[in-house]
């Protein structure tokens, strides 16, 4: 396969500029932008557990996370198959839960609120009785995961469309490599530039959340009512995967992302067992009909406030087929205005609230 070639250089480089998972370092070098983490946080998160004599651990990935997200962040340790929705998977570079625009990094904020916080309504549970300095390490360690996967995932990629590789390697010229004095090396830099200044620049791309105004009861009442139109209505048509009452329960026939890569997008039926047997056999997880959120509930993964909610909202949900609706001035038809999407977001914190 193609792509045989150009996984096995992507990984061997990747290995080069970011050690491993156990071991892990830091590439000096970044031409466009430099992360700022500590490498002795990423010596602390990595490795085996363990602790010093002064109660310092070690190794806190492991301790904490591996059962579920896997020692190199795959999200597909041995406690994922139980869970629903699977564990995250770093290697993307995508995320679901966070204050920034669709389809950018989180901040480091954002990452530091969901171990605190955990998410509701999953296996993730909450690590606030974490030491600051083992959450600082611990969000240092998810961001070099995230990063290692993403540009060992984009060189594979970068390898097969630019550089030719095909059944068999190219030139040298044209191979991966950490050092950018050949084409192929080049390839690499413009790679770890581009993910690296996605987090770097991550806080300059946050969602502007406005302050929702308190009501009086009869202007609440108001607000709910027009925000159910918007519920029902052909704009956000919500009522299309959370049905007319929020509840959640419309059959869906559509997926996960993360599982549609190894399935709908390369033309396979995720529910065809044998197309996807090869994958289950390469560590895959199984393919998972999406089940939307049950408003009524009062469970948000992300977080059931007005902040969260208006992104929700105005970004969708990266990963899965959660669409935004676009913020518009005026009413058009083609979107809503700020004020629409308040009364959205008041129907929704309604749902379930005792009537």
């Amino acid at each position: 396969m193609p792509t045989a070639a150009a996984g096995q250089d992507a990984s061997d480089v990747a290995r080069e500029l970011y050690g491993t998972p156990d071991e892990p370092t830091w590439p000096e070098r970044s031409s466009l932008q430099t992360l700022p983490l500590s490498t002795r946080n990423l010596v602390r998160a990595g490795g085996p557990a363990s602790s010093e004599r002064d109660g310092t651990h070690q190794g806190l990935f492991r301790e904490h996370c591996v059962t579920c997200h896997a020692l190199e962040g795959s999200g597909a340790g041995p406690a994922s198959v139980f869970q629903n929705p699977y564990p995250r998977d770093f290697r993307h570079g995508v995320f679901k839960w966070k204050s920034t625009l669709r389809g950018l990094k989180p901040t480091r904020q954002d990452i530091r609120d969901l171990l605190v916080k955990g998410i509701p309504g999953t296996a993730m549970p909450s690590f606030a009785l974490l030491d600051p300095d083992d959450l600082d390490a611990l969000v240092d360690y998810v961001v070099y995961l995230s990063t290692r996967g993403e540009v060992e995932r984009r060189m594979t990629a970068a390898a097969v469309d630019e550089l030719d590789y095909g059944t068999e390697l190219p030139e040298a010229e044209l191979r991966l490599a950490s050092k950018a004095s050949t084409e192929g090396g080049e390839v690499v830099q413009q790679v770890v530039d581009r993910v690296h200044a996605g987090w770097a620049e991550a806080a300059e791309n946050e969602v502007a959340a406005p302050a929702m105004a308190e009501l009086k009861s009869d202007e609440l009442a108001d607000s709910v009512k027009r925000g159910k139109e918007f519920f029902h209505g052909r704009i956000a048509n919500c009522v299309g995967c959370h049905g007319p009452g929020g509840d959640g329960s419309l059959q869906t026939l559509d997926y996960d992302d993360w599982t549609k890569e190894y399935s709908t997008k390369i033309g396979l039926t995720p529910d065809d067992h044998a197309a996807m047997k090869p994958f289950r056999d390469a560590g895959a997880l199984r393919p998972r009909l999406i089940k939307p959120r049950n408003l009524q509930d009062g469970v948000f993964h992300g977080g059931g406030d007005a902040a969260s909610l208006y992104r929700r909202i105005t970004q969708g949900i990266a990963g899965t087929p959660m669409p935004a609706v676009e913020v518009v001035q005026e009413s058009n038809g083609k979107g809503l205005t700020v004020d629409e999407i308040g009364d959205l977001v008041r129907y929704v914190q309604q749902l379930s609230s005792p009537q």
